[in-house]
């Protein structure tokens, strides 16, 4: 297999920004998800504010901002384009030019939280706002996570517990209490809250570093498109997309992959979990609202054959969340250079499909309660 396509995400939710090539690290691409935007919103007494996390799937207008990358100068363009039927009284597209590593000594920190996961982030400031803020039609705030700081890594994404959920699944016969044989379909993750790896940690991604996807799925879905149309895969929000799998999804089976650079060693990544899908998939980038007829039953489409991970067993499945690792899956803190073309191939094979676990590990987990409480904004959980 090669790499076909490598993609990141400057601004969380915002269109794809394509590569010809990137670095691995621990906690992504350089630049991937760093940004993110969160509505202003204000509790019943009007005196404080409340920041509403703003992703595509609740916002779908967010399809018409583009970005674009100048990583000589370090800097990246967003241009927001109204939808075509925008009366003519209104203004056309719009552009705001940022820095990917933006100084942040005078900027104001802010705590902010997404999926349960919780960040130290940084307002960008008055004049950013206003331009995101003119472009949706209400006030918004665009925040940052700096190098050095991350998120948790929630449920058994990590590498450290992706293995736990089949081990104790497996040693559940002749357990009796129907509580023991509950938390025996956890991993014990969820029970205490361990250390976590060094050099593990998210930016605004959802659930891992990287998600990976394969052509041959993208071919898929495609055939189940009216007219012959061609999905976007892009909407899938990939970061590594591979051609030369030898079958579509069946990469829900691989459990690593190694990418040998053009320059270096090989490049490992774990593959710990399946990507749960949700009703982005169906919208439509070109007017920023969920598309009508045909065109927006994606979602519905993958719903048929795709609901193939018991652990979320009513949505469907499409890619694998990954981190960087060496061959027995522990985490690495260098990564290296990969390009679009650099060979692939899988290091590990898994003879089931994995299951997703979401938890709420904030703290560890104190009682029953606490145990049976998940994520309510989890990816495909809403």
């Amino acid at each position: 297999m090669k790499i076909k396509q490598l993609y990141i995400y400057p601004i969380k939710s915002l269109r794809a920004v394509p590569l010809s090539s990137a670095v691995l690290t621990p906690t992504g691409f350089p630049y991937d998800r760093r940004f993110m935007l969160f509505k202003i919103e204000q509790d019943g007494s009007g005196s404080k504010q409340k920041l509403m996390r703003m992703t595509v799937t609740f916002f779908p207008s967010m399809g018409l901002f583009t970005q674009s990358v100048d990583l000589e100068r370090g800097t990246f363009i967003v241009t927001y384009t109204p939808p075509p039927d925008t009366p003519e009284n209104v203004a056309g597209p719009s552009t705001l030019q940022l820095l990917l590593e933006p100084e942040i000594d005078t900027l104001e920190e802010v705590d902010v939280s997404l999926h349960g996961s919780d960040a130290r982030a940084m307002n960008m400031g008055k004049e950013i706002n206003s331009w995101f803020s003119t472009c949706f039609g209400w006030d918004v705030m665009l925040v940052y996570i700096p190098p050095g700081r991350t998120r948790k890594v929630l449920g058994n994404l990590s590498p450290k517990n992706a293995h736990e959920y089949p081990q104790q699944r497996a040693g559940n016969a002749g357990q009796k209490s129907w509580f023991s044989t509950f938390t025996n379909y956890v991993p014990t993750s969820l029970q205490s809250t361990g250390p976590q790896l060094e050099d593990e940690g998210l930016t605004f991604a959802d659930c891992a570093p990287y998600l990976v996807v394969t052509e041959e799925s993208v071919r898929d879905v495609s055939r189940r498109l009216p007219d012959g149309g061609m999905a976007d895969v892009t909407k899938f929000r990939p970061n590594i997309v591979l051609e030369g799998a030898q079958a579509a999804y069946e990469e829900d089976y691989w459990g690593a992959i190694s990418i040998l650079p053009k320059v270096g060693r090989t490049l490992n990544i774990t593959l710990t979990q399946n990507c749960i899908r949700c009703q982005s998939l169906d919208i439509d980038y070109t007017r920023g609202i969920f598309a009508k007829e045909e065109k927006g039953t994606m979602l519905k489409k993958l719903m048929r054959d795709r609901r193939v991970d018991m652990g979320k067993k009513y949505s469907p499945v499409f890619g694998r969340y990954g981190f960087l690792g060496d061959k027995e899956g522990a985490p690495e803190a260098r990564g290296g250079t990969v390009s679009v073309g650099s060979e692939v191939h899988v290091s590990k094979w898994n003879e089931e499909r994995t299951k997703f676990c979401t938890y709420h590990s904030r703290g560890g987990v104190r009682s029953l309660t606490s145990l049976l409480t998940v994520v309510a904004d989890w990816p495909g959980l809403v």
